[in-house]
């Protein structure tokens, strides 16, 4: 066969002495009379020429040299057996296998033997030594070849010195040479091929075990702390968007995906790319009712629940205005507050901008918005939740919801309509545990107010700039669309109030503009055919402002949000002064404004908590300061605030311990937060009654309601209180005005 594979005997050396290894046979007496010297001389060189060793023979002959050593002393070469070949080697003199000399050795022949054996009495203990350094040698490279460092083969410096530098480069190289060498390709690296031996010694076994150990411990730890510090359910008995597992989904089992026609699928009427179908109808349907989906709605329902013994169940009236509401808010759910989850923005750095949901959504893309979001729908409230509120006391329960749950327009970066299957579920929840419903539109087109919990941070676009008069009418058509769908008869006795637009910023638009624009809302909802009560917020005019407005709609309620931290006149006020605050000032209003001679009429407090600063994280917008510190500038000076405004001559301002835990808060100040509360809600029971911000948050214990009942600062029923304005207030001196 041609090719470079093919040897040539003639130009290699070791062919040539394999061919001539072994000698012929020749039957020639040691010593014979035929034997001359001379010729005995020739042959003798001939042979040595003959017997040039090679390495496979010198190989052989340390083999068989080592096995010699181990004779005894007294055995001498003579007497050990030797074949015919090893006699050949040993001798130049040529012997056969059968014959033996019996002729007398001359002088000469005598003399040589003695050198001879002199020479072999010595072989054995040289042979030992060269064994010796031979198998320390080859020991050294067995381990040479086991290490591997970064992939690479370690080079034994003392053991290749006397190599050429080219050699040390062959050494590198991770290829043929190596797998030649016994190391096989693992992931990560070049090992030595298994070759019997152990790899691995016992310090790395422990090593490994140790390892093992300390992250079964570190895990779970680790896993706790997170969940503590915010990464779970918190401290603050507040929920995040991240809880438990995902939904099993079970419903869907029963539903060929077949059924869903191909122009529905991969939609938000396709059941199978929901992430939870929890008490959803799963069953496919493109019905619609006022051009709003249907689907997910189970076609039976029950009004006869309760909510708690001292109020009516849903088929029955209430009697508004003789008995006050109790309710509770569910807000940063349906519509994105960064203070209820802040977790949903700190991920950001403030650079990016991303300050309310139209830039988180516009950050995260449509199928990522659309992922995390559903998300937080699905987890941030359950069924559970409506059951607590139901124990806690209440009978009311205001849903805020934001006009993409309806549709979308050109720009828009927020998630279209899966916010609406989670409001018609909610609602649900409601009716099933007795609690009636305010529908709270909390977001409108163009934003109505210009915070963040209106969509979008910034300018009004909502009937004011360029695009404000097309908001506008974009608003009247969603309600045009929502009345139609609520005025089916299902909703008739749940839904017991439905709000127009949450806080427009009536100081900053022309009252009369706004006062327009909800009386052309009032008429298409009461067309639509419903008849609950509308609410119309007071835009921040004071309650005395609103003598007179509105008549000529029917059955209207006034919705006042009060709060002292976002006044800078009021922040300061002592603890004492608070409630004073409370129980007076705000009762007078309460009962001007209810009174139909001498205010507006119909009065209800939508909003309020017990907090008594603004330093929750986030609550004045992302990544900005507060008010109770000093460190929230603004582009306006009326709102401006640069030095602190906690109460005077109370020491140094400081968020830290307002946002402290509640296990850590002092037992005055606990009693404090208790009776603040019940201060407030005796005052706006002096009207129609109120409503709670907010059931629950992520980390602002003070602004949820689940977190102030767990830690004794809210009661555990609404009705049940110690204070109701009418006794003596405590001066609170031993409570430091700053914690």
């Amino acid at each position: 066969m041609a090719g470079p594979h093919k040897r040539d005997t003639r130009q290699d050396p070791e062919r040539t002495v394999r061919s001539h290894a072994r000698p012929r046979r020749e039957h020639v007496e040691r010593n014979s009379p035929h034997n001359t010297p001379g010729k005995q001389r020739s042959t003798n060189e001939s042979s040595e020429r003959q017997y040039r060793e090679t390495p496979e023979r010198r190989e052989r002959r340390e083999g068989r040299e080592k096995r010699t050593s181990r004779q005894t002393p007294d055995q001498s070469p003579q007497h050990r057996r030797r074949s015919p070949e090893r006699r050949r080697r040993q001798d130049p003199t040529t012997y056969t296998s059968s014959e033996k000399s019996s002729n007398p050795l001359s002088l000469d022949s005598l003399a040589k033997l003695d050198a001879y054996n002199e020479k072999q009495s010595r072989r054995p203990q040289e042979n030992e030594r060269l064994l010796a350094a031979k198998e320390k040698d080859r020991g050294h490279e067995r381990r040479q070849k086991g290490r591997v460092v970064s992939g690479r083969v370690v080079k034994d410096k003392s053991r290749h010195r006397r190599h050429t530098e080219h050699n040390r480069e062959k050494r590198r190289v991770i290829s043929g040479p190596l797998a030649e060498e016994g190391y096989v390709r693992k992931r990560g690296g070049y090992i030595a091929e298994d070759n019997g031996k152990k790899r691995f010694g016992r310090k790395f076994w422990l090593f490994v075990i140790s390892v093992v150990l300390l992250l079964v411990i570190l895990i779970p730890v680790g896993v706790y702390v997170s969940r503590k510090h915010g990464g779970g359910k918190d401290s603050s008995g507040g929920g995040s968007s991240d809880d438990g597992a995902d939904p099993a989904n079970e419903n869907l089992k029963g539903v060929d995906e077949n059924d869903i026609p191909s122009t529905a699928k991969n939609t938000y009427l396709d059941p199978f790319t929901w992430y939870d179908t929890t008490d959803f109808n799963v069953t496919y349907t493109d019905e619609t009712v006022g051009g709003l989906s249907v689907m997910g709605l189970n076609t039976a329902w029950d009004d006869g629940t309760q909510a708690n013994e001292n109020v009516p169940p849903l088929n029955k009236e209430w009697i508004y205005g003789t008995m006050p509401i109790r309710g509770v808010n569910i807000g940063g759910w349906l519509s994105i507050e960064p203070f209820i989850t802040p977790s949903l923005f700190k991920s950001y750095k403030s650079n990016q901008g991303i300050i309310d949901e139209y830039t988180l959504t516009k950050e995260l893309g449509p199928q990522k918005a659309a992922k995390m979001l559903e998300k937080h729908y699905a987890k941030f409230i359950q069924e559970d939740d409506f059951k607590q509120i139901q124990a806690a006391g209440f009978d009311h329960v205001r849903i805020s919801y934001a006009y993409w749950a309806v549709t979308t327009y050109p720009g828009d970066p927020y998630v279209p309509k899966t916010s609406w299957r989670y409001l018609l579920r909610a609602i649900e929840y409601c009716r099933k545990y007795g609690l009636r419903v305010n529908l709270d539109l909390h977001a409108l087109p163009g934003s109505q107010n210009g915070w963040n919990h209106s969509g979008r941070q910034g300018a009004i676009g909502w009937l004011n700039g360029t695009d404000g008069d097309s908001n506008a009418q974009r608003s009247l058509d969603i309600h045009t669309q929502l009345s139609t769908f609520f005025a089916q008869p299902r909703y008739k006795n749940v839904i017991a109030i439905y709000g127009l637009a949450n806080e427009p910023k009536m100081i900053a638009l022309p009252t009369s503009v706004v006062l327009d624009w909800e009386t052309k809302a009032a008429a298409i909802v009461r067309k639509s055919g419903m008849q609950q009560y509308l609410v119309v917020g007071d835009g921040f005019l004071g309650l005395s402002k609103w003598k007179g407005q509105l008549s000529g709609v029917q059955n209207v309620i006034l919705d006042v949000h009060q709060y002292t931290i976002f006044n800078k006149n009021q922040i300061n006020f002592s603890h004492q002064k608070k409630i004073q605050y409370a129980c007076q000032g705000w009762t007078d209003q309460m009962k001007q404004s209810n009174n139909a001679i001498t205010g507006f009429g119909p009065t209800i407090c939508g909003e309020w908590s017990q907090a008594d600063t603004d330093c929750a994280v986030f609550l004045n917008n992302v990544n900005t300061g507060s008010r109770w510190e000093g460190t929230l500038p603004t582009s306006d000076p009326t709102t401006s605030v640069t030095t602190p405004h906690c109460p005077p001559n109370s020491g140094t301002c400081s968020c830290e311990k307002a946002n402290a835990d509640p296990s850590a808060y002092s037992d005055e100040y606990k009693q404090w937060l208790m009776m603040y509360a019940e201060a407030q809600m005796a005052s706006f029971e002096t009207g129609w009654g109120w409503f709670y911000w907010t059931w629950v948050t992520e980390s602002a214990p003070q602004w949820s309601w689940k977190a102030g009942m767990a830690a004794g600062t809210l009661p555990k029923k609404t009705w049940q209180r110690d204070f109701n304005c009418t006794a003596d207030i405590p001066d609170f001196a031993d409570l430091p005005e700053t914690y």
